[in-house]
């Protein structure tokens, strides 16, 4: 496989007609998957783990006590979306319905720090030292685990007074309500790149941006 064989946005889209469980979100697909009990939620655990050892396509899974968090892209297609990723999408939902699980997209959360920088390669290395990440073709420092949020870089050559932010990840579908949330703890939104990303802006002058899917390549 190859980055050629990764899916386009239309067409994940189309696919997503029969995979309600699933949503696209940073160039994967994501789920939440609560099971009745904990135990439940293992015995799930260990069928999508047998189901990924015989597609040979393993997921990210996180599992929390009745809870799973999963993600699904293909390293051979470039860290995209491909066929193999809608397949084994497809088998876990099955497995789901029969586990008696219910999916929880409005549980998705996908976290990224973000730094104004106007030389982000001044002061990336140290930043890379301290928290043992890899660094990304984009300049972004991630976990090679996948367990702490991304590290990014923003330049500009007019840093921000608070030079950190948070970029937080919703569902499109879900972010109208993430947002009048946000709105009503008391945060000042700026809607000019939306639905790309909405900026908050606290009572303090602190920001954080709620982000979505739309408009952006899978």
């Amino acid at each position: 496989m190859s980055a050629q064989d990764a899916l386009d946005r239309p067409q994940i889209d189309a696919e997503l007609e029969t995979l309600p469980h699933w949503c696209v979100s940073q160039g994967a697909l994501r789920t939440v998957l609560t099971c009745p009990t904990s135990a439940g939620a293992l015995e799930l655990f260990a069928a999508i783990g047998n189901m990924a050892q015989e597609a040979n396509h393993h997921p990210d899974v996180d599992w929390r006590y009745d809870t799973l968090f999963l993600t699904l892209t293909s390293h051979d297609a470039g860290s995209k979306v491909s066929a193999k990723d809608v397949a084994l999408a497809r088998s876990i939902s099955a497995a789901a319905d029969v586990a008696g699980a219910q999916a929880r997209t409005e549980l998705l959360r996908t976290v990224e720090i973000a730094l104004d920088s106007d030389d982000p390669e001044a002061v990336s290395p140290m930043w890379q030292a301290a928290l043992g990440y890899k660094k990304d073709a984009d300049g972004a420092l991630v976990d090679p685990f996948g367990r702490g949020p991304a590290l990014w870089f923003q330049k500009t050559a007019t840093p921000n007074a608070n030079s950190f932010h948070l970029d937080i990840t919703v569902p499109y579908a879900r972010s109208a309500n993430t947002l009048r949330a946000v709105e009503d703890a008391g945060a000042s939104l700026d809607h000019e790149s939306a639905p790309r990303w909405v900026i908050a802006t606290d009572v303090q002058g602190n920001r954080l941006c709620i982000c979505t899917e739309e408009g952006r390549d899978a």
